[in-house]
């Protein structure tokens, strides 16, 4: 992780005419409400009061001065319209920029990294704790600047009437804020707290939603249940905390500005009875007082804003300057033909960022070109973990990976990841068209292309049975389509990416032994020039490759063909004795 920091200029600084118009708009709005006081006064004084006419009201006054205050305040509407709509605008605008970054930066994370952070916090980051930051922006834009000139432009007019008036301000201002750091600083640590309960609230969602099927098959559904109230409940008692606290916040200064109002008053009072000042003088400090304490009071939540949206910014700035374990090389090589689809493991060795002991060990291998390798061994002993160091999901421990006669690392990950096409365990699907998902291994391939590969992975027979065909729409995670339907659709957008490698990683334990075979067949013949490399727990799916390799406790004990491997490796017969002779009749 290297040492910058989230800036927030540098996102807003691209709407910098956004910025000055909306300041200017607020100046504007502010300057017509700190302007009415002084209209108001001459329609009490001089218009009703006719204090200059010895007390003889001038109703022509009242009309000239009441009809230039309609016109003002629409003036003053339209600058708070127009002020709303650039500050939503920027704020949208910052907001976007941000989302777009932390989708991008999680992207590149390693998979070592998705799972530091946990997809429930990844979500709550990119969701609401964009939210906050964006929020505190538009805060700012608006608030601040109307805070500051009801504050400062608003106590010179307040006390230009009447210099008494500066001993109210003296002593209200320090208590409100006051006030408001005792409050913000025991809510502070709470708001991160909050943030961090609901990570645990979305990651415990998306489980649920994701394993739905098996939580309804093992009756869970209200184990589950309780579990969600359970952490539900914590991130209330938090919330509830945060609130009380800031429900203390505004009565005390609702007190405050009620006693300045009463101060006011008094001193206007004293001052009305001396001949020194004017009644529409005291109801025009009045006002002011009310616009001054009223801006504090939107300090107050502006400070609160500000609290909440720099501890998100710190979320956010934890993913934007996290750096992918997995640093991109600085090549683009030309393969030699002869080396495409090779495959090298030199005494590699690899353990997971979360592990302290090593996964694997000792492992030296050659995959030739156009081979097809099979890899098999208990659970557990490093299969997958193994395939999973050829396209770097993950980094070796020691040692190197080469492909096409160049250490992996040396590749820039595009370019490594065009040779290798990928077949998971788990068949992950996206929420879009069978022909989308299958062309998500090669965007450019036309329709015919899509239906080879579909042909070969034995897809096509039941995508045409569909009622829209390869423009049926899969539901999320593919959970409208059977096991081995979607490992056949991942198999065919793995062919479509007509790579150098293909790594089907125990991509056919779905399929039943009839459509496996089919699809083994098609892989011999019609990519035969591409090298193979099988990961599977069933020796029915690894007997016909060129050379089995055994993994026991993280390191290769034999390498050979299906018929030496039983005479050779006490291991492999073994487990061929388990599946196959203890399944004869």
């Amino acid at each position: 992780m290297n040492e910058k920091k989230l800036n927030t200029f540098s996102y807003i600084g691209k709407y910098w005419v956004l910025v000055i118009g909306s300041v200017l708009f607020m100046v504007a709005e502010v300057s017509v409400d700190l302007y009415q006081p002084r209209m108001m006064r001459l329609i009490v004084d001089f218009g009703v009061l006719g204090l200059d006419n010895n007390g003889t009201p001038d109703i022509d006054l009242v009309l000239r001065v009441g009809l230039r205050m309609i016109l003002i305040v629409f003036v003053g509407g339209f600058c708070g319209v127009m002020c709303g709509v650039l500050t939503n605008l920027c704020g949208q605008n910052f907001g976007n920029d941000i989302r777009k970054d932390c989708f991008r930066r999680i992207m590149h994370f390693s998979f070592a990294q998705t799972d530091k952070f946990s997809s429930g916090s990844l979500i709550t980051r990119i969701t609401n704790d964009v939210t906050l930051p964006q929020n505190m922006i538009q805060q700012l834009m608006r608030g601040f600047v109307r805070c500051m000139m009801f504050l400062f432009a608003g106590s010179y007019a307040l006390v230009s009437m009447d210099a008494d008036y500066r001993i109210v301000i003296l002593v209200a201002m320090p208590l409100i804020l006051l006030n408001i750091l005792l409050v913000l600083r025991k809510a502070n640590p709470l708001f991160d707290a909050l943030q961090k309960a609901l990570d645990k609230i979305n990651t415990l969602v998306q489980e649920n939603i994701a394993g739905a099927r098996v939580v309804k098959a093992f009756n869970q559904e209200e184990h589950e249940t309780q579990r969600f109230e359970a952490q539900n409940r914590e991130y209330m008692d938090i919330q509830r905390r945060v609130l009380i606290l800031l429900s203390m916040m505004r009565p005390t200064m609702n007190i405050i500005l009620n006693c300045a109002v009463v101060a006011v008053i008094k001193i206007g009072a004293i001052s009305v009875q001396n001949g020194s000042a004017a009644p529409g003088v005291v109801m025009a400090a009045v006002t002011y007082l009310t616009q001054i304490l009223n801006g504090m009071l939107m300090l107050a939540m502006l400070f609160q804003n500000i609290t909440r949206g720099v501890t998100s910014s710190r979320r956010l700035n934890e993913i934007l300057v996290t750096e992918s374990d997995i640093k991109d090389g600085a090549e683009n090589f030309e393969v030699l033909p002869s080396e495409r689809g090779r495959v090298k493991f030199r005494n590699v060795s690899f353990s997971y960022p979360s592990s302290r002991g090593m996964v694997l060990h000792d492992i030296n291998l050659d995959v030739k070109p156009g081979e097809t390798l099979a890899i098999i061994g208990e659970t557990g002993c490093g299969k997958t973990s193994l395939v999973n160091l050829i396209p770097r999901f993950y980094d070796v421990s020691g040692g190197s990976v080469e492909v096409g006669g160049h250490d992996v690392r040396d590749y820039k990950l595009n370019e490594l990841r065009e040779r290798v096409a990928v077949v998971l365990q788990k068949s992950e699907l996206f929420s879009s068209t069978i022909r989308e998902n299958i062309a998500m291994g090669n965007p450019s391939a036309d329709f015919s292309e899509i239906e080879e590969a579909a042909r070969s992975a034995q897809a096509d027979e039941f995508i045409s049975r569909c009622k829209n065909g390869y423009d049926t729409k899969v539901s999320e995670a593919g959970m409208s389509l059977s096991g081995g339907q979607r490992q056949r659709i991942a198999i065919s957008r793995a062919l479509l990416r007509n790579a150098d490698i293909l790594i089907l990683d125990d991509a056919t334990s779905a399929l039943d032994f009839k459509t496996e075979a089919a699809v083994q067949e098609a892989l011999r013949t019609r990519y035969r020039d591409v090298t193979k490399i099988i990961v599977a727990v069933r020796i029915m799916s690894v007997k016909n490759a060129d050379r089995i390799a055994v993994i026991e406790d993280g390191t290769i004990t034999a390498c050979d063909t299906h018929e030496k491997l039983l005479s050779t490796s006490t291991a492999y017969a073994k487990i061929y004795e388990s599946q196959i002779k203890d399944t004869a009749p």
